[in-house]
């Protein structure tokens, strides 16, 4: 899924975190990096691309804010894994109070 390849990299989360407290121009996302404007645009390119992020033009500023399109893919995700994981990690606690009650340890 090409949006956990997007973030992966700690910069690109910390754009999104950024982004989640409201939309942002691209200068203004870049001053808050000990990076190039230019490496900041790339990292705005891979999240636009993985459809994490948005940008509008207004004049001659790009604004980004976040895509809840793939937000939503994400999230979606995540409740397939935990739909998967859920019943298992209860399976396992419901065994591990069982021995530690066979066990005494409880």
């Amino acid at each position: 899924m090409e949006s956990f390849t997007a973030l992966a990299d700690p910069t690109r989360r910390q754009i999104v975190e950024m982004l989640a407290d409201g939309e942002l121009a691209a200068g203004d996302i870049a001053r808050r990096f000990e990076m190039s404007a230019p490496a900041v645009s790339q990292h705005l390119k891979a999240l636009k691309s993985a459809h994490l992020v948005r940008v509008r033009v207004d004049a001659q500023r790009r604004i980004y804010s976040l895509d809840p399109q793939g937000l939503d893919d994400v999230e979606s995700w995540l409740t397939n894994v935990r739909r998967f994981w859920g019943p298992k990690l209860d399976a396992l606690e419901r065994q591990l109070k069982a021995a530690a009650e066979r066990d005494g340890t409880s």
